[in-house]
């Protein structure tokens, strides 16, 4: 498989996107046709960089052997996560967690409240977790991985067993220090050389690390990762890439530093991509693919989709045929599920990887009556699966079609970066009906009654549909609720208000709360614009401010316009007007439109003005006020 790298970097972030191609090499001059497509995306804000690979002199917080763990503050809003696995200690045996016979010493015995500890971050802070810790230390570079705590050479095991023969007879007699090492994917084809050169490197940097260790105190950070650019280039950069393009100086400054100290002979493969239309990005569709993270469906080639659900403990997959009902006149059920589910098990990958979605994972494919069916679509996703660098492991499609599998979270996918939990609905999803809420309202409009009987009228302010289902559904219930509580109640509000907002805006007399109640008075003319036809009266037309409507007659033909109207008859939720005989006639579109008049309504600075009851007052609709 074909692979490129995309870097692009501006004031707030940089942006690194990895495209993936199968096709004709020879169909491809500018990198994008070839059938390319995103593969894999990362997202790095300037203020939240990941923590990944950071080594910190931590201060042990406190020591809970019920969890067999430690927190450890190293200088970060959250408390580092250190469990008994992840304690390495030079001639110390450790109780292992599931280990029988008692051996090794317990948490309790090794670390103490107030211990300094040098530890590394292996998982970023998520959600309500803070940073997972780690005492085995390891420090990346091109090829290998030094882990100053290990010993030998281990290598990949997502290399073929021919290379890693290969590998380890390159590596054989490596001068490791006291340490081991690890040979990465990305070492694939190096030799000896390659890592005699890096080993020194290494080495160097761990000298300067214990340095700063031993000059620093807990709890900081004595050791840094680079960053994202640099990050994902010396992960993945292999020879099967076939160029890295970068469109800020200073980002391919750093990649050129970095290939001329580690792999020279990728230096061609580097591009500066100094071109200011069209954007990186907006080139190669890459904006379009961010897009696509945020959308919970997913469409198939067929034409099938997939539909992805996030919840607190796993993520949840659901596939669906959709329009896809087969191909040519013998097509049967089983095939059209089978191609269905193929589809989607490709699909799938490239979105846990697109995505970057860690944890528990359940795939519900499309039921399957037959066996080898269902060993080919488990077959599909192993196969995507080859593709994926994060650790996975998959559990056999069950009897109800069930595939549940891990992948390991490391870091914030590109929808956690891009999104915050909705304001409205907390995270919930979901909204109160209208219906559900002026139901409740109904309720709190009696209690309100009887909690106050000193006060003849409230001004309540709600979203206006809900005024306007208490005020006009069948059976007029706000009409029913004065009746039984003897009250009178008015409304007042913008569609900007939550659906479920209730406050109480004013209480006394009736003729207080209705003269900030009502906007207009009647025999008031008001500048409105015309907005659509009227549902029963073709002849007539209507004008909204906020939900409040005003029914003017003989306006059918002036949709669009705005002109002089004068009011006739002014109700709680809507007003009746008719056309000021010799009125200009101006084109809405020309001279400000409905939504600019709304905003002067909702501007609680502009000074109230009110004519008489039964005044002739001129003035724009906008002069009206909301009441706030």
């Amino acid at each position: 498989m074909r692979k490129q790298v995309l870097v692009t970097a501006d004031r707030g972030e940089t942006r690194v996107a990895i495209l993936e191609s199968e096709g004709d090499p020879s169909a491809d001059k500018d990198g994008r046709n070839g059938n390319w497509r995103v593969g894999e995306l990362y997202i790095e804000r300037r203020g939240s960089r990941s923590i990944v690979g950071n080594v910190y002199k931590g201060k042990v917080d406190n020591v809970l052997p019920g969890l067999e763990a430690a927190f450890v503050d190293i200088g970060l809003e959250k408390n580092g996560f250190l469990h008994t696995d992840d304690i390495v200690m030079p001639g110390v045996e450790v109780a292992r967690r599931g280990r029988t016979g008692g051996k090794g010493q317990r948490i309790t015995e090794l670390l103490k409240p107030g211990q300094e500890v040098l530890v590394q971050a292996v998982k970023d802070p998520l959600k309500t977790k803070g940073p997972r810790l780690s005492m085995q230390l390891s420090i990346a570079g091109r090829y290998l991985v030094y882990v100053p705590q290990g010993e030998g050479v281990g290598v990949s095991r997502r290399l073929d067993d021919k290379e890693r023969d290969r590998l380890r007879k390159q590596a054989k007699g490596l001068e490791l220090g006291e340490g081991g090492a690890i040979i990465r994917t990305a070492g694939q084809g190096a030799k000896r050389a390659d890592f005699e050169h890096e080993i020194k490197y290494l080495h160097k940097l761990h000298e300067v690390l214990q340095q700063r260790a031993r000059e620093t105190s807990a709890p900081a950070m004595v050791f840094q990762e680079a960053d994202l650019s640099v990050r994902v280039v010396r992960d993945i950069f292999s020879q099967q890439f076939e160029r890295a393009i970068v469109d800020d100086p200073q980002q391919h400054h750093r990649l050129e530093s970095f290939f001329t100290r580690t792999a020279p002979e990728l230096l061609p493969r580097l591009e500066l991509y100094e071109h200011q239309k069209p954007p990186l990005f907006e080139k190669y569709a890459i904006e379009r693919a961010i897009q696509s993270t945020l959308r919970r469906r997913v469409d198939l080639p067929s034409g099938g989709y997939l539909i992805i659900d996030y919840a607190e403990a796993l993520t949840v997959i659901d596939i669906n045929s959709g329009s896809f009902t087969g191909r040519g006149k013998g097509a049967r059920l089983e095939d059209t599920i089978t191609k269905t589910n193929l589809e989607a098990a490709d699909e799938v990958v490239r979105q846990l990887r697109l995505r970057d979605i860690g944890g528990i994972i359940v795939i519900d494919f499309i039921d399957m009556s037959r066996s080898r069916n269902r060993d080919a679509v488990l077959k599909t996703l192993h196969k995507a699966l080859d593709e994926d660098r994060t650790k996975t492991y998959v559990v056999e499609i069950s009897p109800l079609g069930l595939v549940e599998m891990t992948r390991q979270n490391v870091t914030e996918g590109v929808r956690e970066i891009l999104t915050k939990t909705c304001p409205t609905c907390n995270g919930e999803s979901v909204v109160l009906s209208e219906e559900t809420v002026s139901i409740d309202v109904e309720r709190r409009l009696r209690e309100l009654a009887a909690e106050r009987p000193a006060a003849e009228a409230f001004l309540i302010r709600i979203n206006p549909r809900v005024a306007t289902l208490l005020a006009g559904s069948p059976g007029r219930p706000l009409l029913e609720i004065e009746e039984e509580t003897g009250k009178h109640f008015h409304f007042e509000g913008s569609e900007a208000l939550p659906i479920d907002h209730f406050a109480v805006a004013l209480e006394g007399s009736r003729e207080e709360v209705e003269e900030r109640a009502l906007p207009f008075r009647e025999g008031e003319e008001v500048l409105v614009a015309i907005e659509e036809p009227h549902m029963y009266a073709e002849d007539d037309a209507v004008a909204k401010l906020d939900g409040y409507v005003i029914s003017v007659a003989g306006a059918g033909r002036l949709v669009g316009k705005k002109t002089l109207v004068r009011i006739e008859k002014v109700g709680r939720s809507a007003a009746s007007a008719t056309l000021v005989e010799g009125a200009d006639v101006i084109d809405a579109k020309a001279n400000g439109d409905s939504s600019s008049m709304r905003a002067a309504v909702e501007d609680p600075t502009r000074p109230r003005r009110r004519g008489r009851r039964g005044g002739r007052g001129r003035r724009k609709a906008g002069d009206a006020g909301s009441g706030d």
